[in-house]
């Protein structure tokens, strides 16, 4: 069984990095931001601190919340994952914290990366369709591709906004599939 997540705070970019990766990272170009960051985001500071702080006890005083019974012995903290936290230059703060997902690709398309807070169901789709979209503008054009996205998904380049029948056609075949009736 799981419990969590527990914030933290690391100076390593990846679960098996280097602890000097933060100071590594830091540029002419980058200071000001992360300054601005870390002037701007005192109380989540002071949080993830405490989080990453917290003894054995004390992670188990909020699990027994849910679970009375809970043993300590039984229990142990496992790092399951890492994510690095995008910030983004502004000039009204310098530096600000970005928490949802960034697709991020080469000039000539060749390479995109998904930056942030790792997708979860709701949005998987939308972010593949987004690097398609940006990494193959020309086949996302063409009648092949196009055909075959709005095979999977009947909505594909529609508003399900300004198209209410659109929605609940979707709604509806959503339910369908799912069994939510």
């Amino acid at each position: 069984m799981l419990f969590g997540p527990f914030a933290g705070f690391t100076t390593k970019f990846l679960k098996t990095g280097s602890a000097l990766d933060l100071a590594k990272s830091i540029q002419k170009d980058n200071i000001k931001p992360m300054l601005g960051v870390a002037k701007n985001n005192l109380s989540l500071t002071k949080y993830l601190l405490k989080e990453a702080t917290q003894t054995h006890e004390q992670r188990m005083a909020t699990l027994r919340t849910f679970l009375p019974q809970a043993k300590s012995d039984d229990w142990k903290l496992e790092q399951a994952g890492q994510r690095v936290q995008i910030i983004k230059k502004s000039n009204a703060q310098w530096g600000k914290l970005e928490f949802g997902t960034e697709i991020v690709s080469a000039e000539d398309h060749s390479l995109a990366a998904l930056l942030g807070a790792s997708p979860g169901a709701s949005v998987s789709a939308n972010v593949m369709l987004e690097v398609l979209e940006r990494c193959f503008p020309e086949q996302m054009q063409s009648k092949g591709w196009r055909k075959k996205l709005t095979a999977l998904i009947p909505s594909y380049g529609q508003s399900l906004i300004e198209d209410a029948s659109l929605l609940h056609t979707v709604r509806q075949h959503t339910q369908d599939i799912l069994q939510l009736k």
